[in-house]
């Protein structure tokens, strides 16, 4: 079944790029506006939509439907692995270090144990 839409997908996005070269482009008039020609309108409704406009809207259709297919097979067939952070272990308890047992005699540098009580 994905084979066949790949083959529709490949079909349809040709005639789409066709379809759209083919197609009389709205800036082309431009030059008619200007005096080397004659034309309906400047820049308003270009009226009905021909063949080749209605040809080119079913196609895009078609290949965004197509697009949404190959994208749910491609799902399908790669289940995504489990996220990094279900992966890790957090240890139950964090311990700190211990703070370094001072030996009797040498001094830390410290006057706080020269303070009387």
């Amino acid at each position: 079944m994905e084979t066949l839409v790949w083959v529709v997908h490949i079909i349809v996005a040709i005639a789409v790029i066709a379809l759209v070269l083919l197609q009389h482009g709205k800036g082309a008039d431009m030059g008619a506006a200007f005096g080397s020609g004659s034309s309906g309108s400047l820049f308003g409704a270009t009226g009905s939509a021909n063949f080749l406009s209605r040809s080119t809207a079913i196609l895009a259709s078609l290949f965004f439907l197509t697009s949404l297919g190959l994208a749910y097979f491609g799902l399908q067939q790669h289940k995504p692995a489990a996220s990094v952070l279900d992966r890790t272990t957090v240890p139950a308890t964090t311990q700190q270090p211990a703070a370094p047992a001072q030996v009797p005699g040498q001094s830390s540098g410290s006057k706080a144990g020269d303070i009387p009580q």
